[in-house]
C-alpha cells in the first residue's frame, strides 16, 4: 500500500467526505419511527416466547415435584 503525506491524506478525506449524501430530516424521522415500531414488535414477540417457555418449564418442574 502506498504511503501518502498528511496533507494529501487530508485532501483525500475531504474529497471522500464531500461524496457523502446525508439523509433529509424527514428520512431520519421516518427511519427512527420505523426502528421504534420494529423494536416494540420484537420486544412483545420475545416477551411472549419467553413467557411461554417459562410456563412450560414451570409445568414440567411441577410434574417432578
Amino acid at each position: 500500500m502506498a504511503k501518502v503525506n498528511p496533507g494529501e491524506f487530508i485532501r483525500q478525506v475531504r474529497a471522500e467526505g464531500s461524496k457523502v449524501v446525508w439523509p433529509t430530516m424527514k428520512e431520519t424521522r421516518t427511519t427512527a419511527i420505523m426502528v421504534l415500531i420494529m423494536t416494540t414488535i420484537l420486544a412483545i414477540f420475545f416477551f411472549g416466547v419467553d413467557s411461554a417457555f417459562s410456563a412450560i418449564v414451570q409445568w414440567l418442574l411441577g410434574l417432578l415435584g
